[in-house]
């Protein structure tokens, strides 16, 4: 087994593998709410560096235990005494994980539940879809804690809100759940029925069924897009067309279209 899918390589993540290529990654450190230690994060950066390459063609993300994520693991910040310089490194790893997870190519869809608070929420936000159950909450508690976001908030929770909303969270500690927190564009999904990860596993077992090139254009290309002045961006969304548009795995897909024998269009019932 490649050593990047090997469970027995991680400590901080449980890995599982099901069918067609579909994996779920989850947190697994649920007496600290899965906080986010050094040691997580280098779990992090290790398999989202692999995963493409590994044949890992959609991942489910979770968090073990009752809570996704409590965010950075302030005991160990606080016992660590860390210098600017030392905690800098430290920020930078954390991008260098969400990175991988944003523009790796691999879709990930984060199934949420309990906290998503401070760096869950940043690692929440460098997943391409996220679901939410009527229990989960997010914040970025940082102002009350006398820190600031190292991890992409001001960047990725910017980008789904809005950059005065995200201040606010900041600034007052403001809660977001349930529906509210679905319109406001913090996640894509509510279940119901309390299932984040029955639905989440629903959406990445349909995803995982695309073609990879085209899935990795999807999860890769359109962030790259999103950064790029207008013209630079249409001109390298023409090169990323013509290549994932002419793909010979697309041929059977767009014959079966053609012949009137694939699944069309409908509306909602």
């Amino acid at each position: 087994m490649n050593d990047v899918v090997n469970p027995a390589s991680y400590e901080n993540l449980a890995i599982s593998e099901r069918d067609n290529g579909l994996f779920v990654v989850t947190l697994n450190r649920p007496t600290k709410r899965n906080a986010l230690d050094v040691a997580t994060i280098e779990e992090l950066i290790r398999f989202f560096s692999g995963a493409r390459m590994a044949g890992v063609r959609a991942v489910v993300l979770s968090g073990e235990g009752d809570h996704f994520c409590a965010g950075l693991d302030l005991v160990e910040h606080w016992k660590a005494d860390r210098s600017p310089d030392d905690f800098m490194h430290v920020c930078l790893r954390w991008h260098e994980a969400f990175n991988k997870m944003e523009y790796g190519g691999v879709p990930i869809i984060a199934a949420l539940k309990g906290a998503v608070v401070g760096g869950g929420l940043e690692l929440a936000s460098a997943a391409h879809i996220r679901v939410i159950d009527p229990g989960t909450y997010f914040a970025l508690p940082e102002g009350q804690r006398g820190i600031f976001t190292g991890g992409g908030a001001t960047i990725r929770v910017s980008d789904m809100i809005g950059k005065y909303r995200m201040i606010d969270m900041i600034l007052t500690g403001r809660v977001y759940q349930g529906q509210e927190a679905v319109d406001l564009g913090l996640a894509q999904y509510i279940t119901e029925d309390g299932g984040s990860m029955a639905k989440a596993m629903e959406l990445a077992e349909q995803i995982a069924q695309n073609l990879p090139l085209t899935n990795f254009a999807i999860c890769s290309a359109i962030s790259h897009l999103n950064n790029m002045s207008g013209m630079d961006a249409a001109y390298a969304e023409a090169v990323v067309g013509g290549v994932v548009n002419t793909q010979p795995a697309a041929r059977e897909r767009l014959e079966a279209f053609a012949n009137k024998t694939a699944a069309r269009v409908r509306p909602n019932s």
